[in-house]
């Protein structure tokens, strides 16, 4: 019942604007810092790493172990995912555009500064988004997905139209 509500109610959908809108404005400061900033993420990475040791670690062995061999060797391009990945999921979820992509691609990233030992404000940007996932196109509506979702699902219906292929006689 409650995610039906989430899913369709209109007043829902404006408050669901405002949280998307204040999420999206996160990503986007936090990102353009990183953009104009020359962001290098091996000093984040290398301290992530080091605080998988100790008597009451912060970070998985697991996910160190990630980290020292896939995230730090590539940091680089990890640097650039990040810094251009946050500017892009900031437009995106202030435009409303593609928001439940933008927003699983945010929460996803939420969830690896977690991993790495970094609380902030990834916690709070979970459950928000969280709801934005849930409300699915709800989330959207006060949004350009307004406009793009139907116009997208027209062009794939036309496409299955028009490439049905009409069996063989036998």
């Amino acid at each position: 019942m409650f995610v039906n509500y989430l899913r369709n109610n209109n007043v829902v959908a404006g408050i669901l604007a405002i949280i998307r809108i204040y999420i999206g404005y996160s990503w986007l400061t936090s990102g353009w810092g990183k953009v104009t900033g020359g962001f290098d993420a091996s000093g984040f990475i290398q301290g992530s790493i080091a605080k998988a040791s100790g008597e009451h670690p912060a970070v998985q062995g697991w996910w160190a172990a990630f980290l020292e061999s896939v995230a730090l060797p590539g940091a680089g391009v990890f640097s650039f995912l990040v810094a251009y990945g946050e500017v892009l999921v900031g437009i995106a979820l202030i435009l409303g555009l593609f928001t439940n992509f933008a927003a699983l691609m945010g929460i996803a990233m939420n969830f690896a500064f977690l991993f790495s030992g970094t609380v902030s404000t990834n916690g709070q940007m979970i459950l928000l988004t969280a709801f934005l996932l849930v409300a699915g196109y709800n989330a959207g509506k006060f949004g350009l997905d307004r406009y793009v979702i139907p116009f997208l699902r027209k062009q794939i219906g036309n496409r299955k139209e028009t490439t049905r292929t009409i069996p063989k006689e036998a």
